[in-house]
């Protein structure tokens, strides 16, 4: 700074680095920490940092004492890891003309009034002193949905320390009270016990009970240590598995909604876990086969693929979990464990499931990492269907059905239908006056 004004120090003696200091607090008249510095001005002659107490302000001055805070290496990270290796400047022409932008951004709604505001405002300023080629440095931004907590009330009746289980307050003044979520039950019944060594408050309280049992109030708030409704990730992964949380926070709806947490309903997804285990050991003995696939398990396992890959795409990430139940449960019902089908599902599964999937890759053979296989395709053949349940009917009542080729004509439909005993003994040795059938639709025979 020369008279206060600040200059300049020329980029050839640049980066300067910043000096040891002993605390980084401000100084005792409301400077900077730099403030506390020693070496810190600079030799305008000898171009380089010297001693504070040799500023003259003829030749040596006083260097700026404030840093960049935080959030401005935030704001433009992005574009450094287009060329974070020059050393000349923060991004070159050529990396910014191949990379241009951010394809995919996530982050929270809060970050909206936060890192989102200053962070664009820094592009826009670059893009107007002409350094980057979009003002926009996202092309698609997504602001995923908040995890809420299922808070738990107990009600105190008013200038008592007397407190009513819930369905006793009706008729009296109460004052509900947040309790930690994990004196609690999933049947809403309070701890009694801990929660008189919880918190000194409550040694002393009255606890009215209904049949036995305080049940607690619930409101589904934001997740707040104040709110004592935070679920501690660590105790669940400890109890199911860090794949299961996974999941189930996936499973819980749409990326971009709020979604209320519930404990109880973790054991679904951690449940399929084990069913989708159990297709590769029964009664802990392996039982994949390298046998020839079934139509039928190659029907279900191209159904999940091409639902699984476009809802991935959709980033619809609930709906890709429910896929992987449905045809877990269909496999199941066909008794398949066969490698070619179980093998291209477990890719399938692993960026949700990356632990158990790994597990599972080594245990069938690979040497080498399931994040570095090729992700499966579906193949549209597989779908298309072959055969046809068709429905007999009598006089236009349903009696039975009867699976045929897709391929048959009408008349061979209708010698394959007559062929068949049940119609046999419908008829009861008597002969249809009419056989209507409608290709891939229904048969009716009228007597």
């Amino acid at each position: 700074f020369k008279s206060d004004l600040p200059y300049t120090i020329d980029e050839k003696n640049l980066p300067l680095t910043l000096p040891e200091v002993e605390k980084y607090l401000p100084t005792s008249d409301g400077k900077p920490p730099l403030g506390n510095a020693k070496d810190w001005a600079w030799d305008e002659a000898n171009e380089k940092v010297v001693p504070v107490d040799q500023i003259d302000h003829k030749t040596i001055f006083p260097i700026e004492l404030n840093t960049m805070p935080g959030w401005a290496g935030s704001s433009w990270y992005f574009n450094r890891y287009m060329d974070a290796k020059n050393t000349d400047r923060f991004v070159s022409d050529e990396a910014v003309e191949y990379w241009k932008a951010v394809d995919f951004y996530m982050g929270g709604s809060e970050h909206a009034t936060g890192h989102l505001l200053y962070s664009r405002f820094w592009q826009k300023a670059l893009f107007d002193l002409g350094y980057l080629k979009v003002d926009e440095y996202a092309k698609k931004l997504v602001n995923q949905g908040m995890i809420l907590g299922n808070s738990a009330f107990v009600y105190r009746k008013k200038g008592t320390q007397d407190f009513l289980s819930k369905g006793l307050v009706n008729g009296h003044q109460v004052e509900p009270i947040h309790v930690d979520v994990s004196l609690v039950n999933s049947s809403n019944e309070l701890d009694i016990d801990k929660v008189r060594t919880w918190q000194k408050d409550f040694e002393k309280a009255k606890f009215i009970l209904e049949d036995g049992k305080y049940i607690v109030g619930r409101e589904v708030e934001k997740m707040s240590k104040s709110k004592y409704n935070v679920v501690n990730p660590d105790l669940i992964c400890d109890t199911y598995g860090g794949d299961t949380l996974r999941m189930y926070e996936m499973f819980l709806g749409p990326i971009e909604q709020d979604k209320p947490w519930n404990t109880a309903g973790i054991s679904g997804v951690h449940n399929f876990l084990k069913k989708f285990w159990r297709l590769f050991y029964k009664n802990d003995q392996w039982v994949v086969n390298d046998q020839v696939p079934s139509a039928e398990s190659l029907k279900v396992m191209h159904q999940t693929i091409k639902k699984v890959t476009e809802d991935i795409e959709r980033l619809s990430f609930n709906t890709c979990v429910s896929s992987f139940m449905i045809c877990v449960n269909e496999l199941t019902g066909l008794k398949c464990h066969n490698r070619a089908v179980l093998e291209p599902l477990l890719i399938l599964l692993s960026p949700f499931a990356p632990h158990f999937s790994e597990e599972l890759w080594m245990q069938l053979g690979h040497s080498q990492s399931i994040s570095i296989a090729p992700f499966p395709k579906f193949d549209p053949s597989k779908l298309e269907e072959k055969t046809k349940e068709y429905p007999v009917s009598f006089n236009g009542k349903m009696r039975f059905t009867l699976k045929l080729s897709l391929d048959l004509s009408v008349d061979e439909i209708k010698v394959a239908v007559m062929k068949e005993e049940k119609t046999i003994a419908q008829l009861n040795g008597g002969s249809p006056k009419k056989i209507i059938v409608v290709p891939g639709k229904i048969i009716n025979i009228v007597i």
